[in-house]
């Protein structure tokens, strides 16, 4: 049986590859997941089959035989501390960095590091708790930034466009994580996880409490 956490991304495709949907649904492109826990080799081969997928993570977190599977290739690194030398330059077509610059206080310098290793046209997708998420509730399974407390930096839009800017990017889109088929299925949504799991977490309020920015640009 599949966990409830899976059950939304196998119907509805997940925000953060939304933007890459229309341009590199049926190619054969390489792609970095910076963060590749949660089974997300599973759901990113789900909607992009073709795609040569390279996890990258400092842990295998939530990850079994099927994500290994689906992944080209895994890079075990600590972006806290490695260096990411070992990454190819000027190879990836598409990076996805989902809730991981939090976690860094070196998030900025990563951001740069990464940057280097893509291709010219190249997408990159980072999401962050935004600073909103500053004065929202205490919630289990974290709704309030620091109910997490693996979270050390509050990132702003503004520097985090600004540092792709630097590096000669162009910002495509930005703002506020605002997923209207997740807000407006929210309460049959909720109503299932209850049943399956019988636990609601703030995770399910994100799309309709802001509790997440992102920003989406394309290497010059």
């Amino acid at each position: 049986m599949l966990k409830a956490k899976l059950i939304t991304p196998l119907f509805f495709i997940p925000f953060r590859l939304r933007f890459f949907r229309r341009e590199y649904r049926n190619r054969a492109i390489n792609a970095l997941d910076v963060g590749c826990g949660n089974h997300s080799p599973v759901l990113v081969k789900r909607w992009f089959p073709d795609w040569n997928y390279y996890g990258l993570d400092r842990e295998e977190y939530e990850t079994d035989d099927n994500d290994r599977n689906a992944m080209t290739k895994y890079f075990r690194l600590d972006l806290s501390t490695d260096r990411l030398d070992v990454l190819p330059e000027a190879y990836f077509d598409v990076v996805i960095m989902a809730h991981i610059v939090e976690h860094l206080r070196n998030g900025l310098a990563v951001i740069r590091s990464l940057s280097t290793k893509m291709k010219k046209g190249g997408k990159i997708y980072i999401e962050f708790p935004s600073v909103r998420s500053l004065s929202l509730p205490t919630m289990y399974g974290t709704l309030n930034f620091c109910d997490d407390e693996t979270h050390v930096r509050v990132y702003s839009v503004q520097e985090i466009a600004n540092t792709l800017l630097d590096m000669n990017f162009r910002i495509i889109r930005a703002g506020t994580r605002r997923d209207w088929k997740l807000v407006l299925t929210l309460p049959v949504r909720l109503l299932l996880k209850f049943i399956v799991r019988r636990k609601i977490g703030g995770g399910d309020f994100w799309d309709v409490s802001g509790f997440a920015s992102y920003v989406f640009a394309e290497k010059r």
